[in-house]
C-alpha cells in the first residue's frame, strides 16, 4: 500500500515537471481496496480488468514499477512499448482501458471463455460509480447471472465520477442494481486493508465454489 502511494505521488511531481504526456489518473487513498482484493487472486490464472484509474492494480498485480513509469513517461521498456500511456495497460492476465465501462463486458466475455474451458479462473474487473452510469454495464451484469459467469465485480465507489458527487449522478442504491439481477453482493465501508481482504477472500472463495457471479461496493475516497 505504502509503495503505491509513494509511486503515485512521484508520478504527480514528475507531471508537475512537465515530464509526463496526457492524463495521470492517480489511485490516491485507495491502495488498501487492490491489496486486500488482489491477494485472492492468482497471477498466472485469474485475469484482471481495470480501467482508468489502474495503476495500483497493477502494482499490486505484477509488481512491475519500472515497466509501469517507462510506460506512463513513454519510454520504450515500458509495459506496452511506451505507446499505451497512464490508463491503456497489458501484461499477463493484467488488462486496462481508460473508456468507461468498456472494459466490463471484455471481462464478461473472458469469464465465459474461462468457464467453457474448465480453468476455474476468475474475471475480476474493477469499475468507479461513474461506470454505472453505463447501459453496458447492466447487459454483463445480466450475462454473467444468466449465464452463471465467475465474475468478480468490484465497485470503488469515490463517490465521484471525475467531479460529479455520485448523488447527481446514480439514483437509488449501487448493490441493489446488481441484486436486481440476482446477484450475490456486498457492500463495506471502510479503508482498513484487513476487512477489506477478508470480504474480498469469502467473495472469491465464493465465486470459485459456485462459479458465479459477485458484486462487492467498496465505499472509499480519492485524493
Amino acid at each position: 500500500m505504502f509503495f503505491i502511494r509513494r509511486f503515485e505521488e512521484s508520478l504527480l511531481d514528475l507531471f508537475a515537471q512537465g515530464k509526463l504526456v496526457g492524463t495521470t489518473h492517480t489511485y490516491i487513498g485507495q491502495e488498501a481496496n487492490a491489496v486486500g482484493i488482489i491477494d485472492h487472486l492468482e497471477p498466472e490464472r485469474d485475469v484482471i480488468f481495470s480501467n482508468h484509474r489502474c495503476h495500483g492494480h497493477y502494482l499490486a498485480f505484477t509488481d512491475d514499477d519500472f515497466g509501469l513509469l517507462c510506460e506512463v513517461m513513454g519510454r520504450a521498456p515500458g509495459v506496452c512499448g511506451g505507446k499505451g500511456g497512464s490508463q491503456h495497460l497489458c501484461k499477463g492476465n493484467f488488462y486496462s482501458n481508460g473508456v468507461l465501462g468498456s472494459i466490463v463486458p471484455v471481462a464478461t466475455g473472458i469469464a465465459l471463455a474461462e468457464k467453457k474451458k474448465g480453468t476455474g479462473a476468475v474475471s475480476t474487473v474493477f469499475l468507479g460509480d461513474g461506470t454505472l452510469g453505463e447501459g453496458v454495464t447492466y447487459e454483463s451484469l445480466n450475462m454473467a447471472s444468466l449465464w452463471k459467469l465467475p465474475v468478480f465485480f468490484v465497485v470503488e465507489n469515490n463517490h465521484y465520477a471525475q467531479s460529479t458527487p455520485v448523488e447527481l449522478e446514480l439514483a437509488g442504491s449501487i448493490p441493489a442494481r446488481a441484486a436486481a439481477f440476482g446477484i450475490e453482493t456486498a457492500e463495506l465501508a471502510t479503508t482498513d486493508v484487513e476487512e477489506i481482504h477478508d470480504a474480498a477472500g469469502r467473495a472469491a472463495a465464493r465465486i470459485r465454489e459456485t462459479s458465479e457471479p459477485f458484486f462487492l461496493v467498496l465505499d472509499t475516497y480519492r485524493y
